[in-house]
């Protein structure tokens, strides 16, 4: 058992077992009336203070996609401080979390979401794969407890259940931001350069559904997942002469990809875009970099210095780590859940979902909203360039597309 020192928060580590493979599922990657905390103890026939609101923070501490889960608990501490004000307090109640390691596994997951909701915790969080939240979002809405998902980028959390939230954006705006550098898509030649895999075909069909949509005309270049030679896939996307090539590739081959488009002359033919992903991917591009243009969630500097972003940065620093990509989730995650005990409930799950619905607050990214009819989170999307190559890359921002015009349809909850 290890606390947490930090204010009056006290934070628990259980021992899991070995972290399995895991896939990430990432883009490049109801309600009762909502009374205030004291009444609804008071209700209950307890003090309105001095209850602890125990949280599960359920991550990836092992496996895959370690990195990206200890961006998302540092952030988490973070923003519970900034939250509280340094209290670890929200209406005089203790937060207590207790982390749980999924290692990128759905069943360890559940199993732990199990256990955590068996001993009385009515909030749970986290979540780095998409795989994984949607196993934990119907386990909420069963178990009739808060969940706020994390990095998970998959669009089907938006609306799944009345108990669930996201705090980290999802694909329908990641593609959307692509979309903004088409200077409209009506009438556009796109091409996703991805490969043939479930993760490059799900990443043309979401292109397909979303330009397509607004008039583009969706082509796709898909090499085997084993091809080590892709200077001929480089030639059939510069061949097709789009106006925009996506492209969205994992693995360890994106060296070889992105010399082979630059030695193609594509991104000079073409504008090319891709996600951004966290500082380790940065070297990745080589050459190629400074011609690209990313579609970025966050990083570092890219809210623009607002008083949230720096609270985040100075915090997580202070602590031992470095922000990156998902910091913001976690950072939000902790926002949410204050928010939800203080103006919600500290006992009820429902009341608590009712009071994040519709909430809008100051973010780490800027202005953000919880959209009440289907809990997708609303947030300024970036557009980002790297400046530098190897390891002097960095990036910088380009436009910042504001929440209103990236977000994502309205997918009423499913209850």
């Amino acid at each position: 058992m290890r606390r947490r020192t930090t204010g009056t928060v006290h934070h628990r580590r259980s021992l899991s077992a070995l972290a399995t493979l895991a896939a990430a599922g990432l883009l490049l990657t109801g309600c009762t009336a909502a009374g205030k905390a004291g009444e609804a103890d008071t209700a209950s026939g307890k003090g309105a203070k001095d209850r602890t609101v125990d949280v599960g923070l359920v991550y990836s501490r092992t496996g895959l996609l370690a990195a990206y889960g200890k961006q998302y608990r540092d952030g988490f501490m973070a923003g519970l401080d900034y939250a509280t004000k340094g209290t670890g307090k929200v209406a005089g109640h203790r937060i207590e979390v207790t982390e749980q390691d999924d290692a990128g596994d759905p069943g360890k997951a559940v199993a732990a979401a199990k256990n955590l909701i068996g001993k009385g915790y009515k909030v749970l969080a986290g979540t780095t794969d998409s795989g994984v939240a949607l196993q934990m979002a119907p386990l909420a809405a069963q178990n009739k407890v808060l969940y706020v998902s994390g990095p998970a980028a998959t669009d089907a959390v938006t609306g799944i259940n009345a108990y669930t939230f996201r705090s980290g954006r999802q694909s329908y705006q990641d593609i959307l931001t692509a979309g903004t550098m088409l200077g409209g898509a009506e009438g556009k030649k796109v091409t996703v350069l991805a490969q043939d895999s479930t993760f490059g075909q799900a990443n043309v069909a979401a292109v397909k559904a979303v330009l397509g949509g607004q008039g583009a005309k969706v082509g796709s270049v898909l090499a085997p997942p084993s091809a080590t030679d892709l200077t001929p896939f480089a030639r059939q996307v510069k061949a097709a002469g789009p106006d925009l090539v996506f492209v969205a590739w994992a693995g360890s081959t994106a060296p070889a990809l992105w010399t082979a488009l630059d030695q193609q002359g594509v991104p000079s033919a073409s504008k090319v875009v891709t996600g951004l992903a966290g500082t380790a991917s940065y070297p990745v591009f080589g050459a190629a970099g400074s011609k690209v243009s990313f579609l970025a969630h966050y990083f570092p500097g890219a809210g623009g210095g607002n008083a949230v972003e720096k609270a985040m940065l100075e915090s997580v620093a202070k602590a031992g780590g470095t922000p990156d990509l998902f910091t913001p989730d976690g950072f939000t995650a902790a926002q949410m859940i204050v928010h939800a005990v203080e103006e919600g409930s500290a006992t009820d799950p429902a009341a608590m979902a009712k009071a994040l619905e519709g909430w809008s607050f100051d973010g780490v990214k800027g202005k953000e909203q919880i959209r009440a009819e289907d809990h997708a989170l609303l947030q300024p999307m970036f557009v980002a360039k790297l400046t530098g190559k190897g390891a002097t890359a960095k990036p910088e921002l380009v436009t910042t597309e504001p929440m209103d015009k990236v977000a994502p349809p309205a997918k009423p909850s499913a209850g």
